[in-house]
């Protein structure tokens, strides 16, 4: 595998899409971009600025002149507006709980995703390619790229990931707790974009009884089957 490649994942809330495409572009030496975190970012920065995200045409003004810069490097993806680290900041129940009503504004999706085609062309031509994950990457953004994956997994396990992930635990309380979170993105979402059942050339992997590094591999075999094992 010596040209440039582009893996496009996608899939629900809790599919594990952050993680395992870390761990593969880690694997495989390429970039990694999380469009998710643009989103999220870019819903950070309207509040920040005082923007009512249900404005749809002063958020998408906003959008198309956010100084957003994305790291691509998997094993440090910082996340940056305006000079301010705000890595953590995105990943707070309130932009949690705020970011659908950006991510389902169509003027967004599409400044967005200009911003992340023209990031992926770049992995593309000046490094050895790019690991590229988030809701539409397989359909919209990303549909040529070498290899796509819909990653999933049962209703259950995301639930259970994103709890241990905000609460530290999956236990029944922390569960119903985020469950809110996840099942109602996933609703609101799904009106704008495709991410449940894949489309045509994508292949699905079901990480429900996988743990992480499984997962991982999972999609490497897909890589492998694509465009041949690494030199």
């Amino acid at each position: 595998m010596s040209r440039a490649i582009v893996v496009a994942i996608d899939g629900p809330s809790g599919s594990g899409k952050s993680s395992v495409s870390r761990g593969v572009a880690s694997a495989l030496g390429l970039a990694y971009l999380d469009t998710g975190a643009m989103y999220r970012a870019a819903t950070w920065w309207c509040l920040h600025q005082g923007v009512p995200l249900t404005d749809v045409d002063a958020v998408a003004g906003q959008v198309r002149t956010l100084p957003l810069v994305m790291g691509v490097d998997p094993a440090d993806p910082a996340v940056h507006v305006d000079g301010i680290d705000v890595g953590e900041a995105i990943r707070t129940t309130e932009i949690s709980a705020a970011v659908s009503a950006v991510a389902t504004n169509l003027e967004v999706r599409a400044e967005l995703g200009r911003l992340q085609r023209a990031e992926i062309e770049s992995a593309r031509v000046n490094g050895p390619g790019i690991v590229a994950e988030g809701r539409d990457i397989t359909t919209v953004v990303a549909p040529d790229a070498d290899v796509r994956v819909l990653l999933t997994a049962s209703e259950e396990a995301r639930l259970a990931r994103r709890a241990r992930d905000v609460h530290g635990t999956d236990d029944a309380a922390a569960v119903e707790a985020t469950r809110d979170q996840v099942l109602r993105r996933d609703a609101d979402d799904s009106t704008v974009v495709q991410f449940h059942v894949a489309a045509d050339g994508v292949v699905t992997v079901d990480s429900s009884d996988l743990d992480l590094d499984q997962t991982v591999q999972a999609v490497l075999d897909v890589v492998e089957s694509v465009v041949g094992p690494r030199p």
